[in-house]
């Protein structure tokens, strides 16, 4: 799953460490994240959206096609 969190994250000029004390979770969780590594939780996605003023879905995009 393709996300924007490392853009967002350097627009609102926070470190690693800042968003993930912001989050409730681990600077590696977040690095996991932006690498794509990991998918978020449903509770953490909308944790992101929150704090991002966005919609979960401006933010993680899967680039799959449901028909």
């Amino acid at each position: 799953m393709n996300n924007h969190i490392k853009a967002l994250r350097a627009h609102h000029n926070l470190t690693q460490a800042e968003l993930a004390e912001r989050l409730d979770v681990s600077r590696q969780t977040v690095n996991a994240l932006e690498t794509g590594r990991y998918d978020p939780s449903l509770p953490l996605a909308f944790k992101l959206a929150r704090l991002f003023g966005q919609r979960i879905e401006e933010i993680f995009n899967d680039d799959g096609v449901l028909e």
